[in-house]
């Protein structure tokens, strides 16, 4: 089975819905998008869904369904640290992140998706569109 690591300060600024006026809840939607479960043929396998927040965004609350990572310094350290602990633990991992520097400190076999992918299968599960 696989964990889903989601680098939330990338994905909510992957689309200009006005999401720097209020960073903390922007994340809190993602967070709930993503509390209501994964499925379709784009995850088959993800039975854990983990979210990296920095800044403002660390005290947003955890749902149900998504354990959050509240990083104490940059959120690139702290997703690059729990990949690494996740893979040290055998777990298959799927980071999702635009940020090229990171997706270089990821352990070798780490799979790595882009914002607008994770975005794209939230919509088509909500049977939403980009927007």
């Amino acid at each position: 089975m696989t964990v889903l690591l989601v680098d939330a300060a990338n994905v909510v600024g992957a689309r200009p819905d006005g999401w720097w006026r209020d960073r903390a809840g922007a994340t809190g939607r993602l967070l709930h998008r993503l509390a209501g479960g994964l499925r379709g043929e784009e995850l088959p396998d993800v039975d854990e869904v983990v979210v990296v927040v920095e800044g403002a965004a660390r005290e947003v609350p955890a749902p149900d369904g998504v354990r959050l990572v509240r990083a104490a310094g940059t959120g690139d350290d702290a997703l690059a640290a729990e990949a690494a602990d996740l893979v040290a633990a055998g777990r298959a991992v799927l980071a999702v992140t635009a940020d090229r520097g990171l997706r270089a400190r990821l352990p070798a076999g780490t799979g790595v998706r882009g914002p607008g992918w994770l975005l794209g299968v939230l919509d088509r599960m909500a049977g939403n569109r980009p927007g």
